[in-house]
C-alpha cells in the first residue's frame, strides 16, 4: 500500500473530541489504498483519557512515539493547582485574573510558539528525519491545533520534499483564543510568519467549515479543501436505547465562559413559572466540565432541581446518554469567528437523530447543517423568547406523543460519515502525490 505519515499530538488513550479526527481517518484509510503510520507524543498531558478509543486503531498499524516536554506541571505548581487538575484550557481562557495567571499567559504566548507543545518540535523533526532515511512513505498528513504538529510537518516537507496535506481543525492566527494571548509584536509576527510558511509549503490544506475555508484563503492560503468533522457509523449501530421518561435536554462536553447560555436558564425559569407542568417533566443534563459561571446561573435561576451537572464520562457512555435523551443542546461560542465553528459533537447529535436546540448565530455554518438535515436551527445567544418558543414546541409534542420523534432522515446525514469523508482525504493524498 501507499504509506502516509500522520503527525498528531492527540492519539488514544486521549479522550475528548479532538482525538477523533485523525483516529477516524487512520481507521478508514486502508479502504482507499493508504496505510497510515502515526507519529504521536509519548506521555502527553491529555485533558481526559478514554481507553475505549483504542478499539479504533487499525490492527497492525505502526505508531511511532517520542517523549514530549509540556509546561503544565510547572504551571500548576506556580499557580497552586493540584497535580491532577485539568488546566489545558487555562492559558487561553477569558477572564483570567491575578498576576500569576497573567504572567503564565505572557510566557506561554511569547516563549512557546506556536503553542505549549513547542518544545516537541526539534526532537520530533530530528527523530522523523532519521526514521525516514530508513523507511518509505509517500506523503505526510498533519493535524492542528496544536500547530506544533503543523510546524513539525512543515519542516519535514522542507527537508525531504515529501508531499504534505496540512489539516486544520481550528485556524491558527484567526482562531478565537488567539486574541486572548498576551503577545509582543515580535511574537505576533513570528506566529504569522510560521503560518504563511505553512501556506507556501503545504501541497494542499483541509479545514472543517466553509467560513473558515474562506477566512484562510483571505490571508493567502491556497488549494484549500473542505472536509468537515463527521460521525463513525460503527459507534452508533447498537445504540438502540429506550428514551428517557422525562423531557430531557442534554449537552455533552465542555461549556466554557464563552458559551455560557444564561438566556436559556432565564427562559427555562420563566417557563417553569408560567407552566408548572413543564417543570414537572423537564430535565437539563450537562455532561462534562462547565465554567463556574454556569453553576452560578443554575443557582441564581433556582434550577437546581431540574438541572443536573455530571462529570466527564467515557465516549461510549456519552453516546448512550445522547441517544436516550429526548432532545439535545448545542452551544456555539461567542466569538468573532463563531460563524465557522462547527463542533465535532454536532455530527454525533445528528447520528443519534434527536431534535437539537442550538444557541448561536442563526447565519452560521452550523445553522445551515442543522436546517439541511432537519434537526433544528440556531437561536441567537440573546434571544430568550426564541429559546422559550423552542422549549414550548418540544413540550407540546412531548405532551401529545409522550416522547419526541426522530428528527433527521439517515439519508440526509450520510454525507458526514467518517468512512466517506476519509475517501476525500485519500483522494487529496492521491492528487498531491500523483498516485492512484
Amino acid at each position: 500500500m501507499k504509506k502516509v505519515l500522520i503527525i498528531s499530538y492527540y492519539w488514544p488513550p486521549c479522550g475528548g473530541i479532538g482525538v477523533l479526527r485523525c483516529l477516524k481517518i487512520a481507521k478508514y484509510l486502508r479502504l482507499y489504498g493508504w496505510e497510515p503510520i502515526v507519529y504521536t507524543a509519548q506521555n502527553a498531558h491529555y485533558p481526559t483519557l478514554d481507553y475505549s478509543n483504542l478499539k479504533d486503531i487499525p490492527k497492525g498499524m505502526l505508531v511511532l512515539e517520542q517523549p514530549i516536554f509540556e509546561p503544565y506541571a510547572y504551571y500548576k505548581k506556580f499557580v497552586g493547582k493540584p497535580a491532577d487538575a485539568n488546566v489545558n484550557n487555562d492559558l487561553v481562557a477569558s477572564g483570567i485574573t491575578g498576576w500569576k495567571y497573567k504572567l503564565s499567559v505572557f510566557i506561554r504566548s511569547n516563549f512557546f510558539i506556536p503553542d505549549a507543545r513547542a518544545c516537541w518540535i526539534r526532537p520530533s523533526v530530528k527523530f522523523l528525519l532519521r526514521w525516514l532515511r530508513q523507511n518509505r512513505v509517500e506523503a505526510i498528513f498533519s493535524d492542528g491545533p496544536p500547530h506544533t504538529n503543523t510546524v513539525i510537518a512543515c519542516k519535514i516537507r522542507q527537508a525531504t520534499g515529501l508531499p504534505w496535506l496540512a489539516d486544520f481543525q481550528d485556524p491558527w492566527t484567526q482562531v478565537d483564543y488567539y486574541q486572548r494571548l498576551i503577545l509582543t509584536p515580535w511574537a505576533d509576527a513570528k506566529h504569522r510568519q510560521l503560518e504563511q510558511q505553512v501556506f507556501q509549503t503545504a501541497n494542499a490544506i483541509t479545514i472543517v467549515s466553509p467560513t473558515w475555508k474562506r477566512d484562510l484563503e483571505s490571508i493567502g492560503a491556497q488549494n484549500v479543501h473542505l472536509i468537515p468533522w463527521g460521525y463513525d457509523e460503527d459507534d452508533f449501530q447498537d445504540l438502540h436505547l429506550p428514551l428517557d421518561a422525562c423531557l430531557t435536554l442534554t449537552h455533552a462536553g465542555l461549556i466554557g465562559e464563552d458559551r455560557h447560555p444564561e438566556q436559556l436558564f432565564a427562559a427555562i425559569a420563566e417557563l417553569i413559572q408560567e407552566t408548572p407542568a413543564f417543570g414537572e417533566v423537564f430535565r437539563l443534563q450537562l455532561i462534562g466540565q462547565v465554567d463556574v459561571s454556569v453553576n452560578e446561573s443554575i443557582e441564581r435561576y433556582k434550577l437546581n432541581k431540574i438541572a443536573h451537572v455530571l462529570p466527564p464520562v467515557s465516549r461510549r457512555e456519552s453516546l448512550e446518554k445522547l441517544a436516550a435523551s429526548q432532545a439535545l443542546l448545542l452551544i456555539l461560542n461567542k466569538a468573532a469567528n463563531a460563524n465557522g465553528r462547527i463542533p465535532g459533537k454536532l455530527f454525533e447529535y445528528l447520528a443519534v437523530r434527536r431534535p437539537v436546540i442550538c444557541i448561536g448565530n442563526p447565519s452560521s455554518d452550523t445553522d445551515q447543517i442543522l436546517q439541511q438535515c432537519g434537526a433544528g436551527k440556531c437561536i441567537d445567544h440573546t434571544d430568550k423568547e426564541g429559546m422559550k418558543a423552542a422549549l414550548k414546541k418540544l413540550f407540546a409534542i412531548y405532551q401529545q406523543q409522550g416522547h419526541l420523534p426522530f428528527s433527521t432522515n439517515p439519508q440526509n446525514i450520510i454525507q458526514y460519515s467518517n468512512r466517506l469523508l476519509t475517501g476525500k482525504v485519500a483522494a487529496l493524498l492521491d492528487s498531491i502525490t500523483g498516485l492512484s
